[in-house]
């Protein structure tokens, strides 16, 4: 086994078992500090997995976690690509400012632009099946969904609810100085990511294991799911990319490797009925590349 393969070996364990706990190195000088600081947050601590009882309802909350862990395995008949809820939500969902489903659970039933109408937290988990795993929402009375909704539940243990806790979904993002750059991001990908996330953004994967997952390509998250949207990329990235080292990445290189991640293609948006202007007009209009021209390809125009 040579270095390189020792080396993803290790860190896909860290993935696969989602318990880092690694604090971003601090940067060296008070200039670069200041851009490259790891984002505080004072959150609320969810029970530890241990302390899941030991009952019917215990059983449900663990199927609730495997399935939000290895998505593909126990939920593959809803699933149309290579992702797991824990790719977006970090440690099992329990990382702040990744996310996390206790401070998700409180929140809901919640009105989402991005639908116009009020969501409960069932249809809130269905969208992540139709845009981010690119597949079917389970049914609301089925075992799937009744097992993440108890996760979830137990994981938001004496959290308040109606709130927006610390550590919420991904920080909010200050623009950047200069316009998002394909160049840029694709130097800060080649030393940054693509150890893990693969040259061509195809991921990693062991024997039949996901460790590390797609970001383009036919095995991604669709061009309907919110990571495609530069800002929430950029925002996610720039808090806990690379793994472990949250923060270590300046606002500009999250933007611009945001811009260059998001700039090739993926499967299309389910809302597509046939033409991509009205679909672009429609549903993206918003920070994406969802029918621009990179190269020669028209971004959505030949994914399906």
């Amino acid at each position: 086994m040579d270095i390189r393969v020792l080396f993803l070996f290790s860190v896909s364990l860290l993935i696969v078992n989602q318990v880092s706990r690694a604090e971003p190195a601090e940067p060296a000088g008070k200039a670069a500090q200041a851009v490259n600081a790891p984002i505080p947050v004072k959150a609320f601590q969810p029970p530890p997995d241990e302390a899941i009882p030991d009952d019917e309802f215990g059983n449900m909350v663990r199927l609730g976690r495997k399935i939000f862990t290895h998505t593909g395995k126990y939920a593959a008949e809803y699933v149309g690509n290579n992702q797991s809820c824990v790719n977006c939500h970090l440690d099992a969902g329990r990382l702040a400012n990744s996310a996390p489903l206790w401070a998700a659970w409180v929140r809901y039933p919640t009105y989402r632009k991005k639908n116009q109408m009020v969501n409960t937290m069932q249809e809130r988990i269905q969208g992540c099946f139709r845009y981010s795993m690119n597949g079917t929402p389970p049914p609301a009375d089925g075992e799937t969904l009744k097992a993440l909704m108890s996760y979830a539940y137990w994981m938001a243990e004496g959290a308040p609810t109606g709130v927006t806790l610390p550590g919420q979904g991904y920080p909010k993002l200050d623009k950047p100085k200069l316009e998002p750059d394909y160049q840029r991001g694709a130097d800060v990908f080649a030393h940054n990511c693509a150890l893990c996330h693969g040259a061509d953004g195809e991921g990693v994967r062991q024997d039949d294991q996901q460790v590390f997952p797609p970001l383009w390509g036919k095995h991604a998250f669709n061009w309907g799911a919110g990571m495609h949207r530069i800002n929430t990329a950029a925002a996610f990235i720039r808090a806990n990319m690379p793994l472990g080292k949250g923060g270590s990445l300046s606002v500009q290189q999250a933007w611009d490797v945001a811009y260059f991640v998001n700039s090739h293609d993926r499967p299309q948006d389910p809302r597509f009925e046939g033409d991509l202007e009205a679909t672009k007009k429609k549903f993206h209009n918003h920070q994406c590349r969802y029918g621009d021209k990179v190269g020669k390809t028209v971004l959505g125009r030949s994914s399906k």
